[in-house]
């Protein structure tokens, strides 16, 4: 195997980065008048993790592409992190959202709109009840609440290196074998251990052993881990997490947020899960807020017995804009014309071309690296192996590596996820801008092997 020369590497990428800067003008200048008002120039913190010296700045995306502020054109394969996955502004998603912003935004009242979105979400995802957030982030906090409110029960149960947004309980990973606060995790309000229980995905036996006490209200769970690497599970883990919940009455919540990549129901679907209640966000509005939240008719009984109507406005639980009438609509054409059965048999086809063109890279080059595909998202990962779980990828983060592969990229037209090696297909993307991914990952590779 091929080991990467870190002398080497770095040189690459101070080149990397002064050939961005050359070239990133406009936004540089851009970064610096915004760094008057904003910190580091960026309305949101996690911009700052892109690999360029400074972000780009974007004029204007269409389908699978974005065109900066200096003209530069990128096959989009971060695509927001899948809340683009739509391809960005669907002309479908747009007509109906231009018709409802002229008949009015947020009213507090439902519309039309909320019963086929209701009974849509019903049909793809098996649960018969859903409620609208405006955030996954949000969906999950409301759900963790709702599982503690009807089970009496005050710790969660998550999974080593998971991702639920910025749930606060849920920013918490295993540290030499003992549960933390994820590392950059700003101003806990407590140590989330005093209320999270967190295991090992895959791990049938720690689940066992975490559920059997009854004090654990909710067991917050993507079928596949998707923000470290992918990890699937193994062919039991799901059949065994689903009785164990049961048998230990713990609410099972399944966060379809990411793994909606795996079809028009999600891993659910996909796999017949059957969560109490589910979660999704992020692409199923074609990028306006909206999240959705669905459960059974046990947890739809048990939250009547347990929620006023007189309390409904100091919940916890919705907020102000929640549930508005834009949202909806966005949701209703993207579930509709969007994110169809059609659309994901062309989205998957492109990510197994995806996958099948970075693993010939790593088989000619013999490196120690791999690829994985869940649907319409594929990753590589810095180990020889699949990760089992979040433990063993984390374990094989290498920020440098990703620093240069994710700038070489940029700066020959590809845009990748800055968080992770992560591509996702759109209904817009093409075998070309899978090939060409292809010819640069294997230029990059040629660089830092020097084996041409």
């Amino acid at each position: 195997m091929v080991t990467i020369d870190r002398a080497r590497l770095h040189r690459l990428l101070k080149l990397e980065e002064d050939s961005f800067i050359e070239s990133h003008q406009r936004s540089l200048e851009l970064t610096e008048k915004a760094k008057i008002n904003m910190p580091s120039g960026v309305p949101m913190n996690w911009m700052t993790k892109w690999a360029s010296p400074y972000p780009i700045f974007i004029h204007k995306a269409e389908g699978s592409h974005l065109i900066d502020v200096d003209g530069h054109r990128y096959v989009d394969f971060c695509l927001g992190d899948t809340g683009a996955m739509t391809g960005h502004s669907p002309a479908a998603a747009i007509e109906a959202i231009i018709d409802q912003l002229r008949r009015g935004i947020t009213f507090m009242c439902p519309t039309e709109d909320c019963i086929w979105v209701g009974k849509e979400l019903s049909q793809r995802f098996n649960l018969p009840f859903w409620q609208i957030a405006l955030s996954a982030t949000d969906a999950n906090r409301f759900a963790i609440r709702i599982a503690r409110q009807i089970t009496g029960r005050k710790n969660i149960l998550v999974f080593n290196w998971c991702y639920h947004g910025s749930v606060d309980e849920t920013l918490i990973t295993i540290e030499n074998g003992i549960p933390s606060p994820r590392k950059g995790n700003i101003g806990p309000a407590i140590n989330p251990a005093n209320t999270t229980r967190v295991i090992e995905f895959n791990d049938t036996d720690a689940l066992h052993k975490a559920l059997s006490p009854r004090d654990i209200a909710c067991v917050l769970a993507e079928p596949a881990l998707t923000n470290i690497g992918i990890v699937h599970p193994e062919p039991s883990f799901h059949d065994a997490l689903r009785t164990i919940t049961h048998e230990t009455e713990t609410i099972l919540i399944i966060d379809e947020t990411h793994t909606i990549c795996c079809g028009p129901g999600g891993y659910t679907q996909a796999h017949g899960l059957k969560p109490d209640m589910l979660t999704i966000g992020k692409p199923i509005a074609s990028g306006v807020p909206a999240a959705t939240y669905g459960f059974n008719h046990k947890v739809a009984e048990m939250m009547g017995k347990n929620c006023a109507a007189e309390d409904s406005d100091t919940s916890g639980v919705g907020g102000t804009l929640s549930g508005n009438a834009l949202s909806i609509t966005a949701m209703r054409a993207t579930l509709e014309k969007i994110l169809t059965a059609e659309a994901y048999k062309e989205m998957i086809p492109l990510a197994k071309r995806f996958v099948d063109g970075v693993s010939s890279v790593i088989k000619d080059y013999k490196l120690p690296w791999n690829v994985t595909q869940l649907g319409a998202r594929a990753e590589y990962w810095f180990r020889l192996e699949p990760a089992r779980n979040g433990g063993e990828a984390a374990a094989a983060i290498d920020f440098e590596l990703d620093r240069y592969m994710h700038l070489f990229a940029m700066n020959n037209g590809i845009l990748m996820t800055p968080f992770h090696n992560m591509a996702l297909m759109s209904p817009s993307t093409t075998e070309d801008d899978i090939d060409h991914h292809t010819r640069i990952f294997r230029k990059c590779v040629e660089n830092l092997t020097g084996v041409s």
